[in-house]
């Protein structure tokens, strides 16, 4: 049946004749045979790239996104598939220990750029810019970015906020650098908004975002992230936008969802937000690992024999 579906557009680019194979597949197979048929084209890709992520929104693949900050976890990640991996600020609360994202500076965040930057093969890498080093000046907000595409090695760059950085996107946008835009609940103004509840329930609160949505991507921004928007927004935003979002307590109908992966795999503990879905519980797992070797160095159980030179 493939074979057939083929015939006609012989000749035409692959990327043209594979969208058309996916649209005709839709209503010869389930929805198993579509990620199925997705994920073979997507193994093809040697590096994901802005125009790669425009083109699953385009066939209606979703995006997978995780976060890391490290050489390890890094690779793990990228060895599984995924799509883009964000080095986020939220290095600040998850490996440092803060309570907000507001402490961590730039250096720190190239800090860690640089080492998941080291491990990925396949992932799109988007480094959050940090708080201080992007708000109220293009120019800063531009020489922060330089530094972390220079020392780093990264992708692409994130940053917090609609209208009030639409300087600095500009200016970042000029040095040929792609920008990830992020609205809704911005972690980076939490003492503005003094809670982390759900944001734009509002009608004005929601028609601003959507208004900042649309001119994120007049301005060039390759994809927007969404956070703790209500789900029927996220819809309205993500449908009438042609670059993609990327939800995280946003709902089903972004073209792509972000987890911090320490909240994924059951690292972290506190953290139990609606939104989260733990898919391992590796803090109990680890912690009866260690368990376990203490036990055996106390007991010199451990190193045996066979453990020795």
């Amino acid at each position: 049946m493939i074979f057939n579906i083929l015939q006609p557009f012989t000749g035409i680019a692959t990327d043209v004749i594979n969208y058309f194979i996916i649209r005709r597949l839709w209503h010869f197979c389930n929805v198993e045979c579509l990620y199925y048929l997705n994920m073979s084209v997507q193994k093809e890709i040697k590096r994901i790239t802005t125009h790669n992520l425009q083109a699953m929104k385009t066939q209606g693949e979703k995006i997978s996104m995780l976060t890391a900050y490290d050489y390890s976890m890094a690779r793990i990640l990228d060895e599984a598939g995924i799509d883009i991996l964000l080095v986020g600020d939220s290095a600040s609360n998850v490996m440092a220990g803060h309570e907000t994202t507001l402490p961590i500076t730039l250096n720190e965040m190239i800090y860690h750029a640089a080492s998941v930057v080291r491990a990925v093969k396949r992932a799109l890498v988007v480094v959050d810019l940090p708080f201080g080093s992007y708000q109220g000046s293009s120019r800063v907000a531009l020489e922060s970015t330089i530094r972390i595409m220079k020392e780093s090695g990264a992708h692409a760059v994130k940053l917090e906020g609609g209208a009030e950085v639409g300087d600095s996107v500009r200016r970042i946008l000029s040095a040929g650098v792609p920008v990830m835009g992020h609205l809704g609940l911005t972690p980076q103004s939490i003492y503005k908004f003094g809670t982390y509840t759900v944001r734009a329930k509002e009608e004005a609160e929601a028609e601003k975002l959507f208004e900042d949505a649309h001119l994120l991507q007049e301005l060039g921004c390759f994809a927007i992230v969404l956070e703790k928007i209500p789900a029927a927004l996220t819809k309205r935003v993500s449908e009438s936008l042609i670059i993609p979002t990327i939800g995280i307590g946003g709902g089903r109908d972004a073209d792509g969802q972000v987890l911090v992966t320490h909240d994924l795999l059951g690292i972290t503990k506190e953290f139990q937000p609606r939104f989260l879905r733990r898919y391992l519980n590796l803090f109990d797992t680890i912690k009866e690992a260690v368990g376990e070797y203490i036990k055996d160095v106390k007991s010199r159980d451990f190193p045996s024999e066979k453990e020795q030179y």
